[in-house]
This record gives structure tokens, C-alpha cells and sequence, in this order.
């Protein structure tokens, strides 16, 4: 009986953790990932760099600024490959950009949000790689996944300057107990990331 367990349990740890990619049309928590999209912007800009997910190098600010059942990823600013670990409590949903851009109008100046979407849609177009991996498995048709904010939105409460944004985001989850290696990233003409994780959901 004990080596059955025993063959049991040995062979519950073997296998990869594995999580569920959301279709990009489908609500996450009563809400669409366009709205999703532009949280992860208020989650993203609303650090200082001292304390900002996005400038991490490790891993050991990714619960910051964390809640609810959604729990936002990190990209980069464009540097080189980032490798980061993170402890993520289970049942969480992840979502993040594969790879993403925000136009916002020129200091003190003024822009029509027409504007700002067309910048920020051309900033995103015809990407020459969009990559998502979970523990070896690769994803295909990631861009079906772009979101488009509908409209201009305000980054920040206090901040009276229209935003919009654009990009391709994936959602992944609810996460089970396990440990997961995540790679993603983007190429655009102008811009590129490419991160790792090491996400240890218990």
C-alpha cells in the first residue's frame, strides 16, 4: 500500500503542470480582456521605477499591486531577455502581453483620440513574432489575440491625459498547484521583448 501511494504521488509530480488559454473573446470575471487590457495599464504605470513590476529583473516584485482573481504579468521595456520567478497563489488567472504599446499625446499638446488609436493600432501591426510557451507547449494563433482599447481612457485618476493602447494579450488559467516555466514575447518593427518565468503556484 505505502509503495502504491508512494508510485502515486512520484507519478503526480511528474506531470507538467498545464493551464487553459483563454479564447480572446471570452469575459474574464465579468469583464472583456479590452477592459482587462487597459487594468494591466493602470497596474503597470502606476509604480515607480524603484518598485515596477515591468522594471524587475528577478521576479521579486511580481505581487506587487496584486488582487482579485486576475493576476497581472509583466513585460519589459524592450531590453534584452528578462528570466523571472514568481509565487502566484492558485486559482489565479494570468494576464499579460505577449507584447504591447500605449500612445498618449505629446507634452502639453493636445490629440484627438482618433489620433492616439491610430498610433497605437500602427505601432502593433504586422508583428514578425508573437511567441507564447507553457512548460514546453507551444501556442499557435496568438494573433487573434490582439486587443484595441475602444476609445481613449485616463492611466491614472489624477491624470486629465487621454490614453489609447493596443497589443496582443493571452489570458491563462484558473492556475492549478504546480510549477510552470512560461516564455513570451513580440517583434515589432520598432520594439520586441522576450521574458521567462518560473511561476510556483501553490
Amino acid at each position: 500500500m505505502r509503495h502504491a501511494l508512494l508510485l502515486t504521488l512520484l507519478l503526480a509530480t511528474a506531470v507538467p503542470a498545464q493551464a487553459q488559454l483563454i479564447p480572446p473573446a471570452r469575459q474574464i470575471a465579468g469583464a472583456t480582456q479590452e477592459e482587462w487590457s487597459k487594468r494591466w495599464w493602470h497596474w503597470a504605470l502606476s509604480f515607480d521605477d524603484e518598485d515596477s513590476p515591468v522594471a524587475d529583473t528577478d521576479g521579486s516584485l511580481c505581487a506587487n499591486g496584486q488582487s482579485g482573481p486576475v493576476w497581472f504579468l509583466a513585460g519589459t521595456y524592450g531590453t534584452k531577455r528578462t528570466v523571472r520567478r514568481c509565487s502566484i497563489p492558485a486559482g489565479k488567472t494570468l494576464f499579460f502581453p505577449l507584447i504591447n504599446t500605449i500612445a498618449f499625446p505629446p507634452d502639453d499638446e493636445r490629440e484627438a483620440c482618433a489620433s492616439l488609436m491610430l498610433r497605437a493600432e500602427g505601432l502593433t501591426e504586422s508583428p514578425a513574432a508573437l511567441v507564447l510557451d507553457l512548460n514546453g507547449k507551444r501556442f499557435a494563433g496568438l494573433e487573434a489575440h490582439r486587443q484595441a482599447t475602444r476609445g481613449c481612457f485616463l492611466v491614472a485618476p489624477d491624470d486629465d491625459a487621454p490614453a489609447a493602447a493596443n497589443g496582443y494579450y493571452v489570458a491563462l488559467g484558473p492556475l492549478k498547484p504546480g510549477r510552470y516555466t512560461l516564455n513570451f514575447g513580440g517583434i515589432l518593427p520598432t520594439m520586441s521583448q522576450a521574458v521567462t518565468y518560473t511561476l510556483d503556484v501553490r
